[in-house]
């Protein structure tokens, strides 16, 4: 079955902290909601709890191109430098309200001693729950594709430096308290 993809996008930024500082799964879980809404003038509200099977969750609430969204990523991969996130996420829209899966990638790599780069990945795809949406207004997925992909990789641009900065400032003080 082919699988389709609403957008796909991923930004790098620098990270002016050693490697060993870094952990990304501890920030995501412990980010506080202002530091959350200072990464994007669409972010709305953050908090974490967890699954009904106990993983660790992280609820973000946007506005992305005029869709007010509440994503529930749950984490499939948890690893200092490394932190996929997965939600199906409820997206409200002028014609009701739907639903798409969001994949949330984040990982650091060293450049050198006290440098690292963040990578954030946002991939998106439907859920049936979409598809029956788009049928009932008589969209086709490639029209949707089409506009929603440049909305989503803007966000995505505009985003990634500002989390890399605030896991940066929650490297160093994880430096300072030691």
């Amino acid at each position: 079955m082919e699988e389709h993809i609403i957008v796909d996008s991923s930004f790098s930024a620098p990270i002016n902290a050693p490697l060993e500082l870094i952990d990304v799964p501890a920030w995501c879980f412990s980010l506080p909601d202002h530091e959350y809404q200072g990464c994007s003038p669409a972010h709305f509200a953050a908090g974490s709890t967890t699954s009904r099977d106990g993983r660790r969750m992280s609820i973000n609430v946007e506005v992305i191109g005029g869709t007010p969204m509440v994503q529930h990523y749950i984490e499939q991969v948890a690893e200092k430098h490394h932190l996929v996130l997965e939600s199906v996420s409820d997206l409200f829209t002028t014609s009701g309200r739907t639903s798409i899966v969001v994949m949330w990638e984040l990982s650091v790599r060293q450049i050198s001693a006290g440098t690292c780069d963040l990578t954030n990945r946002v991939r998106t795809r439907p859920t049936e729950q979409f598809w029956d949406y788009l049928n009932r207004q008589g969209i086709p997925f490639e029209v949707f594709q089409a506009q929603r992909a440049p909305i989503s990789t803007a966000h995505n641009r505009q985003e990634t430096p500002f989390f890399a900065a605030s896991l940066e400032r929650h490297a160093l003080r994880r430096l300072n308290a030691a």
